[in-house]
């Protein structure tokens, strides 16, 4: 007898992969093409180019699971997906800042969070065209292709993405860091951990839902983990959708990383207390 969950989460892998990769075709159409951009919530920018790739996400998940929730980057946000089952999870293009430059490194990130966690997630990247893909307990995959996450050796030079004080603070504990991968997506610097090409990434505190949800199935269905700087493991669709700082990378390496992580964000809370 066919496994009912399974077939359920393959449809829905279906139809936001499609959904993904046409917003991200729309986005496309304005990469390099000098989008109109403004400011929202302080400094952070926003296109024409998000809020159509946003527009043509809703329309389209939405009419097809009428039912799920609904959280995005550039959508207001309402208490009702609080009562929902499952609920999408969407940034309709992560990284902004590097689009507007014309930085490749940005993606659309769907992903459907069930019970605070996520149980199917795509990141689509157009101007690489690379589709990472993920379903709970299905693995993960690179147009088509299963990934994994790297285990480095002990000692080994790792391969790192993240703010410059994590860096300097893993060197200082005694991690070698070969080199410092910069990126402006947050989605995209984790799957380059679901992917191998990067040992350890991290993240400032701030991060939220939209960023990560995706993401984060893809790098634990390809072996590795996500959790905050303490630890611990992260949870979606909370009223508050923010998060801590973070650290994604094998288990083994995140738990080592966790003292060195946390000690400099709580030196940089410090100072700006100061």
């Amino acid at each position: 007898m066919p496994d009912a969950d399974a077939a359920s989460l393959a449809e829905d892998l279906a139809l936001i992969s499609a959904a993904a990769i046409e917003a991200g075709r729309i986005a496309l159409g304005f990469f390099g093409n000098n989008p109109r951009a403004w400011t929202k919530g302080g400094d952070s920018p926003v296109t024409e180019a998000d809020i159509a790739s946003d527009r043509s996400l809703h329309a389209a998940l939405t009419a097809a699971r009428p039912s799920y929730g609904w959280l995005s980057e550039e959508s207001a946000d309402t208490p009702e997906r609080l009562g929902r089952s499952r609920v999408f999870v969407v940034d309709p293009i992560d990284g902004t800042r590097g689009f507007m430059e014309g930085n490749i490194d940005w993606c659309v990130s769907v992903g459907i969070v069930e019970k605070g966690r996520p149980r199917v997630g795509v990141l689509f990247a157009p101007a690489r065209q690379e589709l990472f893909e993920a379903t709970r307990g299905g693995g993960a995959r690179l147009n088509g292709a299963t990934i994994a996450s790297s285990r480095p050796a002990e000692g080994a030079a790792l391969h790192f993405a993240g703010p410059l004080r994590h860096m300097r603070a893993l060197s200082g504990a005694g991690f070698e860091v070969a080199d410092r991968r910069v990126t402006p997506s947050l989605a995209y610097r984790l799957a380059l951990v679901a992917a191998g090409r990067i040992d350890i990434a991290t993240a400032s505190g701030d991060a939220r839902d939209w960023d990560l949800a995706a993401a984060d199935l893809l790098v634990h269905e390809a072996g590795g983990t996500l959790c905050d700087a303490e630890g611990a493991p992260i949870r979606y669709n909370r009223p508050d959708p923010r998060h801590p700082a973070l650290i994604a990378a094998s288990p083994k390496l995140a738990a080592e990383a966790v003292g060195p992580v946390a000690g400099a964000e709580a030196a940089a809370a410090l100072l700006r207390r100061s």
